[in-house]
Formats: C-alpha cells, structure tokens, sequence
C-alpha cells in the first residue's frame, strides 16, 4: 500500500484535500514527544520533508482560493459590493457561512503550521536553507494575502461581521476570533513582517519551486496592489531578525500545539497506533461481511481536512473463504441466481462479473495477509487488509440491519467501484471519483432490488457530500427507533494519555460524534508536545 493518511478522508494524504477545524482546550501534564525541529533531521528526511511541505503549501493555497471562488458564487452572502440594505440571513445561508468560515480557518492554521515549522530556515545551508525559506515564504504569502481577500470580501455584509464572531461550542471555537483574525492582518507587523520577507528573499536569491513560482508572485502582487507592502525598507540584516522576533506569532488559540505539524505524515506518537495488533487480530472474529468501519487517527495534520471526530469509513469485505461461510444461505443464491449465475454461487459472481477487481482482492500484501478491506483512499478506491486499515486511534464497527442477500447485493455494488481514483472534488454527483464515505454511501443505496441504507447528505462549499461524522451522528440519533439501520459491533476508543485503545460502551460511541475536533486535546490530562529547540 502507499501512503496511509486520513480521507473525508480519506486520503490519508494532507496536502490533497479539504480541511476542517484544528481547535481546542489548553490543559497541562507532562509533555509528549514533540516534532523534530529541521535543522536536526538527517540529510535525506531534511530534503523530504521540505519537498513535503513545499508540495503542502500549494495545496493549502488552492484551498484558500477554492473558498473565496465559493464565496464570489454566493454574492447573495458575500456580496462584492456593500448593499443599500442589509437583510438577515436564512438559517441554510447561515450555516454555509459558517462551514465557509470553518474551512478557511482550516486553511490558515495548516499553513501556520508551515510558516512556523520553517522559521528556522537560517539554522541550514545552501539549498536547504533556500527550500526551507521558500515554504515559510509562500506559507505567509497565501495566508497573508487570501485573508485580507476574505476580510475585504465579509466586510461587505454587516451580517457577517457578527455572525462570524459567535462561539461554536462544538468544534471549541472562541468568541471573536473573526475579529482576532481582523487584529491579525490588518496590523501593521504584518506590512513589516511582508517586508522582512521580501528582503530576505533577495537577499538569499531563492528561486521558488515550480508549483509555487505563480502562487508566489500572484500573492506577492496582490499584497502591494493591497497596499499593505508599504512601509519603511528593510535591510537583509534587519529582516532575519525581525523573522525571528516572536512577536510573528500566530493569534490562533491552539496554535502552540498546531504548529508542531506539518507535512503529509505522522507527526507526533510516530512508533505506534493505540489500537493494538491484538486487538484487531481479536476484532477479526467480530466481523462479518458488510460490516462499516469507522477509523480515527491521530497527529495526522491531514485530520484538520476533515469535518468531525470521525474522518474515514470503509468496508469489511472479508476474504473469498469469509464469503463462502457468511453467504452460505439459499436465499442468497436464489438471489445470485436471479443475477445470472444459474448456479448461485455468489463467490463466482464477484469473479465474473468483475474479473479484474476479484483478482486484485486475491492479492496479497504487506507481510502476506490477505485484504479483507475495500475502501477509497490516496491510490483510490482500493482493496487492504484489516490489519493495515485499522491501525488507527479509535476504530468503530457498524453492522446494517439488512438480510444477506441485501448485503451480497451491496459487496457487487462495492466492486463495481474497485479501482476508481479518489474523488478530490468531494462531489458525490459523480462516480468516476470516489471519496471513502462515498464508495460506502453508493454501495448501499436503495435501489428497486436493495433496501440499502439510507445516509444523510450534506451541502459543503456547494457539493453534496457525506462526512464520516454524520454516520456516528445519524446512528446516535435513530438508536432505539423503528428507523435504526446498523448496530454497533465494537468501539474501541483510544485514550492519548495511557497511550492504549480500551473497548467502549454503546453510550460513549453515541456521543463521540459530538467531540471537539481535536479530541485527544480535551482528553483530562493530556498534554501539549514540548517544542525542542
């Protein structure tokens, strides 16, 4: 398998899809292992993680942008000019301003997180120090830039002025914090700290990295047309220091904690997922084919993408001996039948009717085992094996109250998508992409011949989509009716302090879809990674 990133997720891949929020609680106890500063990685992880995060702040980029093409869609909410009357915004406009909101912070954070990672670019040498310098320099410039944009653009809705600084419990965003943002960038230290980047970046004579030539110079042009560039000259030698001065510090309220990550891998815990091998060898003879997994992995700066406790979901496929045993039912060939296999043999169903996605689930992978698993990630919509898809965090198993046949017709459906590319347009109108909630929402739609499953959708930044939160949220909410859909097999819950997984109650599953986004945060007593200089 490839890289293995959280998707909405699911790409366990950061620098390739959206963000969500990255905020929380300031508690104290002992310190976790921080992130290794740059200037003490060896050579080659120097080199990888710069190309990283220069590859990451492009995509950060496009993501800041892609949010002010959303708000320029909705003039009716962002209008380009201020209105002669101002009149109140409708519930659903409303809470588009505020996922538009959430995302663009999203946004600011992961790219402070690059800028401040790299703020020791003076520390290196020749073309180290010059790649380092670049991605703080285009980090800074695309949050610089886009948020006076998104500033300019807000302030054309008195609305929004107050809308945008309510508290949102739920993800633990403060009060205000739309005009901490105002205080931030429209400050003159940001004029100087732009300043202070320009000279330096003549002075070092850094040519940038291809993906970001245009990004930087767009930015750069838009800074001085925005008249924010002017100020007093700076002299190389002042420059440096006013990089380093603290005072360039973020306002962001988790910001101490954020910016120890970046890059597109774990960064912190880096050894070990709380979930053990044990236990997920002992999960193995919970599952069933059909059953819905839920995943969560921690210190992953690729969790800030996606809205939510709850990042990823996959299928449980199980193996073509799973298969036999579990679909060894006479309704279930009388259904395979009806499909065109005279025989009934649902196993051989899958074979013909998908040849090439039956021989990839064949394969065998890391260490030899056998994939158990289908779901869409980085390299697309693909086969894994348990043990690989749930080395995580917190892991949950769902089973749909649907008969065996219902679930062989949704395994067929799942196969059909074997293959594709991951959606990184998060558009569910379309199945020549598919994101990972997705592949589990179309393979047990309802259809004339499947019940299925019936998920809620969403409109984010315009698209239909289903985060993974939402089936912990709709699961929570239809627990106990006549219109409850699944069951809950296992929980098992990831405790950052003990440094363990335990299994957990039905109750504490309920609720996890209402956690803070940043979760092993407001966990008593975890702590805050000390920063080594």
């Amino acid at each position: 398998m490839g890289s293995r990133t959280n998707m909405m997720e699911c790409p366990r891949d950061p620098a390739r899809f959206w963000l969500a929020l990255a905020f929380a609680g300031l508690l104290l106890a002992p310190p976790l292992r921080a992130t290794v500063p740059l200037h003490k990685l060896g050579g080659k992880d120097q080199a990888a993680r710069i190309r990283a995060d220069l590859s990451a702040v492009h995509h950060y980029r496009q993501g800041l942008r892609s949010m002010l093409v959303f708000a320029a869609s909705r003039p009716e909410i962002f209008p380009p000019e201020k209105p002669p009357e101002t009149r109140l915004l409708g519930r659903q406009e409303r809470e588009a301003v505020w996922e538009a909101w959430k995302r663009f912070l999203d946004y600011l954070v992961a790219l402070d997180a690059v800028g401040d990672y790299h703020r020791g670019f003076y520390r290196l040498k020749d073309e180290p120090q010059k790649g380092s310098f670049q991605a703080g320099y285009a980090a800074f410039l695309a949050r610089y830039r886009f948020a006076l944009e998104f500033i300019d653009r807000a302030g054309n809705h008195p609305a929004l002025d107050t809308l945008l600084n309510e508290p949102i419990p739920e993800i633990g965003l403060p009060a205000r914090t739309y005009a901490g943002l105002k205080f931030h960038y429209l400050n003159v230290a940001r004029a100087a700290e732009f300043l202070a980047y320009e000279a330096t970046r003549t002075a070092l004579r850094a040519t940038p990295a291809a993906e970001l030539a245009q990004g930087i110079d767009e930015d750069r042009q838009a800074i001085w047309k925005a008249g924010k560039g002017r100020g007093e000259a700076l002299t190389a030698r002042n420059a440096l220091a006013m990089l380093r001065h603290a005072a360039f510090k973020t306002f962001f309220p988790v910001q101490a904690k954020v910016s120890e990550w970046s890059g597109d891998t774990k960064v912190l815990r880096q050894e070990r997922s709380l979930v053990t091998a044990g236990q997920i060898a002992a999960m193995l003879n919970k599952l069933e084919p059909g059953d819905i997994l839920l995943e969560r992995r921690e210190w992953y700066l690729s969790n800030i993408g996606l809205p939510g406790f709850w990042p990823h979901a996959a299928i449980f496929i199980g193996t073509p001996e799973d298969r036999r045993r579990f679909f060894h039912d006479e309704q279930v060939r009388a259904w395979a039948r009806r499909q065109g296999r005279d025989d009934g043999d649902f196993e051989m169903l899958l074979r013909s009717r998908y040849p090439a996605a039956y021989a990839l689930s064949l394969t065998p992978q890391e260490h030899g085992l056998a994939p158990r698993v289908l779901e869409a990630i980085s390299e697309g919509v693909s086969f894994t094996t348990v043990e690989h898809s749930a080395d995580a965090d917190s892991v949950a198993v769902l089973r749909p109250r649907l008969t065996k046949p219902e679930k062989a017709a949704a395994l067929l459906r799942a196969f059909h998508y074997a293959g594709r590319p991951y959606d990184y347009d998060f558009d569910f109108r379309t199945d020549a992409a598919l994101v990972c909630t997705e592949l589990v929402y179309k393979a047990f739609e309802p259809s004339a011949d499947l019940r299925g499953l019936r998920f809620p959708l969403v409109e984010v930044m315009g698209r239909p989509v289903t985060p993974a939160n939402l089936l912990a949220r709709q699961f929570d909410e239809q627990h106990g009716t006549s219109r409850q859909q699944t069951d809950l097999v296992l929980f098992l819950d990831g405790i950052e302090r003990e440094k363990r997984a335990v299994e957990a109650s039905l109750e504490s599953f309920r609720a996890s879809w209402k956690r803070p986004k940043w979760h092993l945060f407001v966990q008593a007593g975890t702590a805050l990674p000390s920063r080594p200089r």
